[in-house]
């Protein structure tokens, strides 16, 4: 009887063992671009977004922004995925309308000035999959220099006059997006 117990609480203390490892989630260690947002307003207490993009921050490591963002060459606007952009209300571009929706934005960095372009791809890698077709706006805009070098690309919103402004930031380059109110 002991012996016929102690079989069956081995047995099935082994099973347990077995189902909990079968069952254990498999998590990926961190990222070496990690996700992250910005929005406008910024303040995350408030409900009522304008603008919200959605892109993975790489880092310089020792490497030059214009070797890791080629001038001339679509660029996804971060790293991994190419950037989601949510405009919540309708806003403009270089005087084009872009309707409340979600778009990808993808960027042709120079040394004085990048392409801004809004896309309607959706859920693409990278820019491989870029099809200029899908281009709701291009817009030209210059670059300017900072004192500040940022080791990761970075995003950020600032209120404007008619709306508001994406600043991109990486190493010292910076790019003002000036969007506006439709």
């Amino acid at each position: 009887m002991k012996t016929t117990r102690l079989i069956t609480t081995i047995a099935f203390v082994f099973m347990m063992l077995l189902s909990f490892n079968a069952e254990a989630q498999k998590f990926s260690g961190l990222d070496k671009s990690p996700m992250d947002a910005a929005s406008f307003p910024s303040n995350y207490k408030e409900s009522n977004k304008l603008i919200k993009i959605v892109y993975s921050r790489p880092q310089l490591k020792d490497r030059k922004v214009y070797d890791l963002a080629e001038p001339g060459k679509v660029w996804r606007l971060g790293a991994n995925e190419a950037a989601e952009l949510h405009v919540y209300t309708d806003m403009e571009l270089n005087g084009t309308e872009i309707k409340e929706g979600t778009y990808t934005v993808y960027a042709i960095p120079g040394e004085k000035e990048w392409t801004i372009i809004v896309s309607t791809d959706l859920n693409v890698w990278g820019s491989y999959f870029y099809d200029e077709k899908n281009d709701v706006v291009r817009m030209t805009v210059p670059t300017s220099e900072s004192d500040e070098s940022l080791e990761a690309f970075s995003i950020a919103f600032e209120a404007s006059d008619d709306g508001v402004h994406m600043h991109l930031g990486w190493g010292t380059v910076r790019v003002a997006v000036p969007f506006s109110k439709s």
